[in-house]
């Protein structure tokens, strides 16, 4: 029903201020927000799907690891705990968040360097040189687009590009049309990181199965605020990083997932001591430790894992089926926002406004909108963020965001066009 409809006679925004206070009382998941720093502060933070808040218990896990774990074990702790920090830490995701059984998920490196890893190991398990086709699509994320584009130089292969709808997303159709009998890897993001697209992830994973290929998927956008199902929808391999939804802190490290179906017969390209068998052995020659420990290459790191931890607690406590629920309501009323007071202004929803199309967060284009924009609601302590050519992104994170700092955000985007 829209605000028209509910309330003809109201002010737009009273309407909606009375709207954000109703739905934050009956938010169930309302008290997680009380757990993260600066939410009880009138700062609008409105990019959680670029860098999340940090938990409260943060600080406290950091300094403990420093005086017991760092300062008290010494080297010891290596052995102790350290070392089995990335599978264990990544089973808890996979459990968590992923839909994964143990032993698939490995907390590792950047998502750059995770994605090269499963790639050409991908390349490698097909072993068909008939299939000498990448696949991806126009609006995935830079990295996703350098990364193949340099893969297919280093081993002379064919891009194939899917001409993605800008305020959409990948399609299965468009899928099923990009490939075929020469297609090795599709690479595709679950969000897409402008428009929030959700894409349909069984269904296309189904649909490269179909032409014989292997698929890798980017969950950046996705974990820890959409339902994913990795082991159900028999997806090859994927990976994400740990900074936005998760609030592991800026540059904590990315995480890999492999079916259990690939694990015996795939051997990843970066080898380093860490992902060797018995890895202080220090011995001559290379042989992969068995399993998802295989992915690993150079030292794990620790401080950029024990963040995550608490919120990995939070999302377990809450489940992840209640925080797709609290997404789904928050970009809702986002986009009722954006009706009553952007679109009158000629702002224009770079999002699906189906709740199943899309993930966490909202696109709001505007000719008006720059860069400059974007710092002039920072300065005044709202913060989204900018996607060129004019688009301000807002960014929803279901555990710490409300709705009343939503419409407060929005609201001040409504103002800078009025101004």
């Amino acid at each position: 029903m829209s605000m028209d409809q509910q309330s003809p006679t109201k002010d737009a925004q009273t309407w909606l201020q009375q709207r954000a206070v109703e739905l934050d009382n009956k938010d169930p998941l309302a008290h997680c927000r009380q757990h993260f720093i600066g939410t009880d502060t009138p700062l609008s933070y409105l990019d959680g799907n670029s860098l999340g808040r940090p938990l409260k218990r943060t600080p406290d896990d950091i300094s403990r690891f420093i005086t017991q774990g760092w300062g008290g074990r010494l080297i010891r702790g290596w052995d102790e705990e350290w070392l089995d920090l990335p599978q264990s830490i990544g089973d808890q995701l996979g459990r968590a968040v992923l839909g994964a059984a143990p032993g698939q998920t490995i907390i590792a490196d950047s998502t750059t360097v995770v994605l090269y890893k499963l790639i050409r190991a991908a390349l490698a398990a097909v072993a068909d040189p008939d299939r000498n086709e990448l696949v991806l699509d126009t609006e995935n994320f830079p990295t996703d687009r350098y990364l193949v584009e340099g893969i297919a130089l280093e081993e002379g292969l064919t891009l194939r590009w899917i001409q993605a709808d800008p305020a959409a997303g990948v399609t299965v159709q468009q899928v099923r049309e990009a490939t075929g009998p020469r297609t090795a890897v599709v690479l595709l993001s679950q969000v897409a990181y402008r428009s929030g697209h959700l894409a349909d992830l069984p269904a296309i994973t189904a649909a490269v199965h179909d032409a014989g290929a292997l698929v890798v998927w980017d969950l950046c956008h996705s974990a820890g605020s959409v339902e994913i199902g990795l082991d159900s929808a028999g997806v090859d391999f994927a990976a994400g990083c740990t900074y936005k939804y998760l609030n592991g802190g800026p540059g904590s490290p990315a995480f890999a997932y492999v079916n259990q179906r690939h694990l015996a017969s795939l051997n990843q390209p970066i080898w380093g001591w860490m992902g060797r068998k018995d890895a202080f052995e220090m011995a001559a020659g290379y042989e992969p430790a068995a399993g998802i420990r295989g992915f690993l290459s150079g030292t794990p790191a620790v401080f950029g894992m024990l963040a995550m931890r608490g919120t990995l607690d939070l999302i377990e406590e809450a489940t992840m089926a209640a925080i797709r629920e609290k997404s789904i309501q928050l970009t809702d009323f986002a986009v009722e926002v954006f009706d009553a007071l952007l679109a009158p202004l000629g702002a224009e929803l770079g999002t699906p406004r189906e709740p199943a199309r899309r993930g966490s967060h909202i696109t709001v284009d505007h000719p008006d909108f720059t860069k400059a924009t974007v710092e002039a609601l920072w300065a005044g302590d709202v913060i989204p963020d900018f996607r060129s050519p004019h688009g301000i992104r807002v960014g929803l994170s279901p555990l710490s965001t409300s709705f009343q700092e939503t419409l407060q955000g929005m609201a001040a985007m409504r103002d800078r066009l009025q101004g």
